[in-house]
């Protein structure tokens, strides 16, 4: 699944092609979104695109009028792109959003666990999200204070989308390998030291991935360089970069997991 170095290089991708443009039609082969299609075909002509950004995982159209909000959020196998009015239609490309220039933005989703949302209220999906990790709102002294508060696991907690928005298993997986922290442990069980260096790993991991345009992991985003960079995910069986012991693969709560026995305790 997208994470948010993936997502956030979409919309940058996206946002000088979208931005100023207007939606003029709709066409839908899949009808799992809100509202209904019918309602979705009905609100959105007319709409300009004012503003394209992020939250979590979630792409955000701000529209205008400025009575609704476009939200895409790309589940396991979404993508986004614009396409020429000649381009050929594509196989997964189940909604379609035709621009005032002839363009097309399509969401093609193989699997289908892709949702649009035009709301009223944007808070009414997005208001449960923990904060955004790169943002002045996720500081040391936060997380501290919350790991403190909590037994569960730590792998599993960090990729609650309501407690840290936008990790997933790929950036988890590094930021607790560049942190030291085995994925195992629970979470009040961190010093507020190793707290720490779990901030700044996960602030340091997803900037990186940033750099490099997120991570491909299979033919869903093959766009990034991140992969190349990757210490522990994916890596199972391979010696680890830091220290030569071989990397585990686990399982935690139905996710695959890698560490390093010795450089995580």
């Amino acid at each position: 699944m997208p994470e948010l170095p993936e997502v956030e290089t979409i919309v940058r991708r996206l946002r000088p092609g979208l931005v100023g443009r207007t939606v003029t039609a709709v066409h839908m082969g899949w009808p799992q979104h809100s509202p209904t299609p019918d309602e979705l075909k009905s609100l959105l002509p007319g709409r300009k695109v004012a503003g394209l950004g992020r939250r979590a995982k979630y792409v955000v159209l701000d529209l205008e009028p400025s009575d609704r909000t476009l939200l895409i959020h790309l589940g396991m196998s979404g993508r986004l792109s614009i396409a020429p009015p000649d381009a050929e239609p594509g196989v997964h490309a189940h909604t379609v959003f035709v621009l005032d220039n002839g363009h097309r933005l399509r969401f093609s989703d193989a699997r289908k666990f892709g949702r649009v949302y035009l709301v009223a209220d944007r808070e009414a999906v997005l208001g449960e999200l923990g904060p955004e990790p790169l943002s002045a709102w996720f500081t040391v002294d936060w997380l501290v204070t919350h790991l403190a508060r909590r037994r569960r696991v730590i792998k599993p907690l960090i990729m609650e989308q309501r407690f840290i928005s936008g990790l997933g298993n790929i950036y988890a997986d590094e930021a607790l390998h560049r942190a030291g922290v085995d994925p195992r442990r629970r979470a009040n069980g961190l010093a507020p030291s190793e707290a720490g260096a779990l901030h700044r790993s996960i602030r340091e991991v997803l900037t990186e991935a940033l750099e490099y345009g997120g991570t491909t992991f299979d033919w869903v985003y093959p766009d990034g360089r991140m992969q190349a960079r990757l210490r522990v995910y994916g890596r199972g069986g391979d010696s680890c970069m830091t220290c030569g012991t071989a990397i585990e693969r686990v399982m935690l709560q139905q996710r695959s997991t890698h560490f390093c026995p010795t450089c995580q305790r």
